[in-house]
Order: structure tokens, then sequence, then C-alpha cells
């Protein structure tokens, strides 16, 4: 089989343990569609699968995709006292998330991280966190839907990429693109050999590249797995993939 031909298979854990037991599939539909558009195969990823057991499908996959969740990291996993706007942890989420990295940092196996995805990143390679953007920042970018009508798309704004960066070879080389945005969280000190490719016109960071050793590692704090037909969106989908198959065919 070609490298073009072949499917690899990219993990995605459940976002959050409670979806995972009531089946609830809408939204981590969009990250399965997403990854086979782009010619791979998602493998859920269940949160409360045994350590050996996850380990072991860990060692079977090409790539991960951190998707989002309604979760926030345990701030003591960065050493910070817990802010009141900071929603619950989800530690199976948090242990599942660790151990996929563990496993693609040491097989330099490709990783997408994708809103409370880069936030859990961030943190396993030891970098900290904003915890609630409206409270803590001066803004008037609405970075969330808090406030609009049930039902209404998310926010949407600009992004400054970057020139060099992964994301801006992705984009074009163009210096800026629009996003959807729905977060109160983001990256405040990036963790080790993670490097900030992009940032909101207010200073809120939104993606991260891993430095260092070419292993693809990209993370962004908008949701490309529901920017339908956005050519951008696609192409960061297409470039994960493009990826594992490479490292693939490295062994």
């Amino acid at each position: 089989m070609s490298r073009e031909q072949l499917k690899p298979r990219v993990g995605v854990p459940w976002r959050t343990a409670a979806e995972e037991k009531n089946g609830n599939l809408p939204k981590i539909e969009n990250y399965y569609r997403a990854i086979e558009a782009a010619g791979g195969e998602p493998v859920p990823i269940s949160l409360v699968l045994p350590r050996a057991e996850l380990d072991s499908l860990a060692s079977t996959l090409d790539a991960v995709v951190l998707p989002g969740s309604p979760s926030d990291v345990d701030p003591s996993r960065y050493g910070a006292p817990r802010r009141a706007q900071c929603a619950d942890p989800d530690p199976q989420r948090e242990r599942t998330d660790f151990t996929l990295l563990d496993h693609a940092f040491a097989a330099n196996k490709p990783v997408l991280a994708i809103c409370y995805g880069v936030q859990s990143l961030n943190v396993y390679r030891g970098g900290t966190l904003l915890q609630d953007i409206p409270s803590e920042l001066r803004t008037d970018i609405k970075h969330d839907k808090k406030g609009l009508p049930t039902g209404a798309s998310d926010p949407r704004h600009a992004v400054r990429i970057d020139p060099g960066s992964r994301l801006a070879a992705l984009a074009a080389e163009n210096s800026s693109a629009e996003v959807n945005s729905s977060h109160h969280q983001a990256i405040l000190a990036p963790g080790r050999g993670l490097r900030v490719t992009a940032h909101a016109p207010d200073g809120v960071v939104e993606a991260v590249e891993r430095t260092g050793d070419g292993n693809w590692v990209v993370g962004v704090q908008w949701h490309p797995e529901r920017m339908f037909g956005d050519a951008f969106a696609q192409a960061l989908f297409q470039e994960l993939i493009a990826a594992a198959r490479a490292a693939a065919v490295r062994g």
C-alpha cells in the first residue's frame, strides 16, 4: 500500500465521561467526520479503559486528536488555586489525554489538540492557563456563547498567525484568518517545547506548535471540526493525516 492509500488510525477520546456514559454523540461526531473527510480512520477512545488497555490501544494509533470539552483542566495540575469561574474538572478525560500524549510524544506521532485539547496539551507540557477570560482580561472580543440566544452560532474573530509557522503555511501564508470561538479559558504560559504561533487581536493565545524534533504537534483554540466547508479548517485535518501517513511509513 502506498503512503497516499494508507488510512491512518486517529485516536479521539470522548469529550467527557458524562457524554460517553450517555452515548451523547452529536459533538464528538464532528471530529470523526473531519478525520474521515481528510482520509483518516477515527478511533473512539473510552475514558474508562484500564491503563493497560489504554496503553495497548494507544500503541495501535497513528495520530491523536484531543477534542474540546465543557470541563476545565484541574488547576492543581499547573499549580494554581481554582478560581470561582473555573468549571469542574473531568479526571477521566485528563488521565486519558495525558496517557495518549505520553505515547504520542514517545513515538513521535502527530497530535492535533482543539480548544480544551490545546489547554490539556499545554498543561501536560508544564504550561499554565488563564482560567476565565471575561473576568481576567479586559477585551471587547467575544470568545464564547455566554449571553447569546440558544442555538446561536459560534462567535467569530480574526487571528494573527506568525509567519513561518505550520499554520501560516496552511493559511496560504496569510498573516490573519477568521475562526470560530467557544472557550472561556486560554493558554497563559506555554509549556515546554511549545511555541505560540497565533493570537486573537486582544492578545489571547490561539495556537501553539511543537518546536525541536519536528514532530507534528499543533494546538488551536478554535473549533475547525465545525467550521464546515472552510478551506483553512479542512487543511488542518488534511495536514494531520499527511503527517500521520509519513510517521506510519517511517515506522
